[in-house]
């Protein structure tokens, strides 16, 4: 199967350099280039790729925005943000759009590819640069003596920040079915009704505080 790719970057070269490095790949196909979000979102209208690569400092249009759009159409691409600054909005921004993926420009081809198969396989992925950081604001809270394992206390912390199913499969790097699995067990093991109980049982229970990052 031939994943197609749309590029959305306003620096040539950047574009330039990504169509090289994608090209090596035999099993990806680059059907488009856009130099910023406006130009991204009807490129990826008319085209209709399976992965749009989008950075997020654009002119105009902010790539942040462009996957808003795009993932609130009927049929929206699989999105992998692309971006030198690492900063906790661009990441949290991501997130919260729904994106794919989040990597950094510096990050080798093999990652890359990866992350462009990941996201097309309906899965998410992180760069590793901000994986520790985003798990070191969300775990370090002290532990529960509710019979949780690990992962269902990680999730219950990332339920208490206000985190979808999805941005959470992308910070645990698991599939949001898994992530759904594990809600149902916590919220049993917790005797609580529905999400709105495991957000206040996390901050009840010291499990998230409001000034966590």
């Amino acid at each position: 199967m031939t994943v197609s790719i749309l590029l959305a970057d306003d620096q040539a070269t950047v574009r330039r350099g990504l169509r090289l490095v994608i090209g090596t790949q035999p099993d990806f196909e680059v059907v488009g280039e856009a130099t910023d979000g406006r130009e991204a979102v009807d490129a990826a209208r008319r085209l209709e790729p399976d992965v749009v690569l989008l950075d997020i400092a654009m002119p105009g249009m902010s790539g942040i925005a462009a996957a808003r759009e795009l993932l609130a159409a009927p049929r929206p691409p699989r999105i992998v943000m692309l971006t030198t600054y690492d900063t906790d909005e661009n990441l949290e921004g991501s997130l919260r759009a729904g994106v794919s993926g989040f990597l950094l420009k510096v990050s080798p081809p093999e990652r890359l590819f990866a992350a462009i198969r990941t996201a097309a396989s309906g899965l998410a992925t992180l760069d590793p640069a901000v994986t520790a950081r985003v798990m070191a604001g969300y775990v370090g809270a002290p532990a529960t003596p509710d019979g949780l394992t690990r992962r269902e206390r990680e999730v219950l912390v990332l339920i208490g920040r206000g985190l979808s199913n999805a941005e959470i499969a992308a910070v645990l790097f698991i599939g949001p079915s898994t992530v759904g699995t594990h809600i149902n067990r916590l919220l049993a093991k917790l005797r609580l009704r529905d999400r709105a109980e495991a957000v206040r049982y996390a901050y009840e229970h010291g499990l998230v505080r409001p000034r966590d990052p």
